[in-house]
């Protein structure tokens, strides 16, 4: 199956639930910009993003009320395009905030590639996502977000090769 309509299936089941401090996210980023956090990969272009936020967990309040999220990133090049999901937070009540992210994605880069006798690929299908947007609330319904995304293994699957990819766009934010 591929990954266009794995993160088509997710984002039409988050749809479907009922409002309850939901929200959609859609986005454009540039792919494989180059950061300290990562090598080069020789991938480019633009990604597409989408995805869903469920309600804050209530119950978890002692690590701060995470909201799970679904995404999916599709590039628009054909390089790396992901699907997977995680919790995020948000910190501020007021009309700028920050929101910090961890989730896990699986990839459907190449298994193997090599660039000038270095291994370029991600090193493994499911990798971990971190991310950090700085947020501005438009009004208590939409918000517009600068977003950095990384997907990487962490080096936890081959000490010697991570690459990781970084992402960096803007995102619009709809309650539902």
């Amino acid at each position: 199956m591929s990954v266009l309509r794995i993160a088509l299936g997710m984002i039409l089941a988050g749809v479907a639930v009922p409002a309850c401090g939901q929200e959609v996210f859609a986005g454009v980023y540039a792919h494989g910009v180059e950061t300290p956090f990562t090598f080069e990969t020789g991938e480019s272009g633009v990604d597409v993003v989408a995805g869903y936020r469920f309600q804050p967990i209530e119950g978890w309040g002692m690590i701060g009320r995470p909201a799970p999220y679904v995404v999916a990133s599709v590039n628009t090049s054909g390089d790396t395009s992901f699907v997977g999901g995680g919790l995020s937070w948000t910190i501020g009540q007021g009309a700028i905030y920050l929101r910090p992210a961890i989730g896990l994605v699986i990839q459907d880069g190449p298994r193997r590639r090599f660039e000038g006798g270095e291994r370029t690929d991600l090193g493994s299908p499911i990798l971990f996502e971190p991310e950090i947007a700085l947020g501005y609330r438009l009004d208590p319904r939409i918000s517009v977000e600068a977003s950095w995304m990384h997907v990487s293994h962490a080096r936890l699957f081959n000490s010697q090769q991570n690459p990781g990819l970084d992402l960096f766009g803007a995102r619009l934010n709809i309650r539902l």
